[in-house]
């Protein structure tokens, strides 16, 4: 049955390495479980709450994924937009959280329409081959900094914006040895990697748990919350209460719109619509890149299904009680391990549903475990470089500012408006219009993209 829906020959793989995909690709992305709850609590929704509508949006969003496209991607609520949503929104705007959850609620509702009338997969199409591959690079270095960052090898510097840990002072027993658990992770799972072990970075993300489990029993790593470094043994297996999600569920139909104007209401559900569509984009251009999923014309087949998946999500998860759900950069790790088909989604869709039981568990899995296999992608992503032509300067230097902008500027999105306006006003002074045969959909983005900075 699973070879006959989800075609794993057709696309050379089994149930195997399928579910092993799955399974690192949860553990990849398990960190947005204690993350989202965390920035969206700043807003005042109830932090427990949050938890569980970001599992049951995860696993709705992937199982979406599995069954509209069958492709190996998962959603969850993204980074950087829930910090919109904490920050920007309500804490910086002055609006509640019930109204950020409307305008959330309205960009999937726009989205769905959009994907039905193939708009974004228009845009998808009219992406030359050469950004494609930018993309994709561009998206291994923002995940391997992600991975940097989040085991505190990188650091805010004052002087230099970032700087690499000092493993010195008095935080080294927590901020110092999980940063050098990741450095051992990281030649872990190479090794692994180097011998061909099948689902090499899942057991790199494992034994580097294993490690710090070993590391706080013996007193070696000593947790700081204040210092953002947990505890990593489990303070339980299962817990099965489910009614803080009472609090968050369906309140985006309760949102009081006294004191907003319409105009405001209408920036902010156009902000996270914008992020959230090229972010998106950004990502399936990236991965499936990177799986060689795009057939000759750089056009992924199926993505009208992907897309909807991805629209449907961020509604569900709206009325759920969470910001925007996304498909994720860390989809790379699983297509990484071997997977791609949806029934990888299904997988990792699955693990989110069951964190809801275990959150204990799953949350007690340290971010210096998770950064070797993000690092390690990043290192697997770079590949997509050799397809950029260097010779050609049109192509080349809109690349590299694509590639350059992700990291830096720390959003998908950035990277690729960068790339769509210098690709478009390079070759169009160049003269290079007719050869490049540039689309009137790519005009039509440049211009966007430039208002944008304009007036956003």
């Amino acid at each position: 049955m699973l070879e006959k829906f989800f075609k794993l020959s057709e696309n050379k793989t089994d149930v195997k390495t399928e579910v092993m995909a799955g399974v690192t690709t949860f553990m990849t992305m398990a960190y947005i479980l204690a993350v989202n709850p965390n920035i969206l609590s700043a807003s005042g929704m109830d932090a427990n709450a949050v938890l569980i509508a970001t599992a049951l949006a995860s696993f709705a969003g992937t199982l979406l994924m599995a069954l509209l496209a069958n492709y190996p991607f998962a959603l969850a609520p993204g980074m950087g937009l829930n910090a919109y949503f904490a920050y920007t929104v309500v804490l910086g705007m002055g609006y509640s959280w019930q109204i950020a959850l409307l305008a959330v609620f309205v960009e999937g509702i726009i989205f769905i329409i959009l994907s039905l009338t193939n708009v974004r997969e228009a845009i998808f199409n009219a992406i030359p081959m050469t950004l494609k591959s930018a993309v994709s690079v561009g998206i291994g270095l923002f995940i391997a900094f992600i991975g940097l960052q989040n085991s505190k090898l990188v650091v805010n510097n004052d002087s230099t914006l970032v700087a690499f840990q000092t493993f010195k002072g008095e935080l080294f027993n927590s901020v110092g040895i999980g940063a050098l658990l990741t450095i051992i992770g990281v030649i872990i799972t190479a090794m692994l990697l180097i011998k061909n072990v099948k689902g090499g970075i899942l057991f790199g993300i494992i034994i580097t748990w294993v490690l710090g489990v070993i590391c706080e029993l013996t007193g070696i790593y000593i947790p700081n919350p204040d210092a953002g470094m947990y505890s990593v043994i489990p303070s339980g297996i299962v817990s099965f209460d489910f009614s803080a999600l009472g609090n968050t569920f369906g309140q985006v139909f309760k949102a009081d719109f006294s004191g907003v104007r319409i105009f405001d209401f209408i920036v902010i559900m156009f902000s996270f619509l914008f992020v959230d569509l090229f972010d998106t984009l950004g990502t399936l251009i990236g991965v499936s890149s990177k799986a060689d999923m795009l057939d000759k014309d750089g056009k992924l087949p199926r993505i009208k299904g992907a897309l909807l998946a991805d629209a449907i999500a961020t509604s569900v998860g709206a009325v759920l009680g969470t910001s925007t759900t996304t498909t994720y950069v860390e989809s790379a790790s699983g297509v990484t391990e071997g997977g791609r088909t949806g029934l990888t989604a299904i997988v990792t869709g699955l693990l989110f549903l069951l964190a809801v039981i275990f959150s204990p568990l799953f949350l007690a899995i340290p971010s210096f475990a998770t950064a070797p296999a993000l690092i390690i992608v990043g290192f697997y992503m770079m590949g997509s470089v050799a397809k950029i032509d260097f010779e050609d300067m049109t192509d080349a230097i809109p690349a590299f500012l694509c590639i350059l902008a992700m990291p830096l500027l720390y959003s998908i999105s950035e990277g690729i408006s960068f790339g769509v306006i210098s690709w478009t006003v390079i070759n169009l002074i160049s003269g290079k219009a007719k050869e490049k045969k540039i689309s009137a959909l790519m005009y039509v983005l440049t211009i966007l993209f430039i208002l944008k900075y304009i007036f956003l």
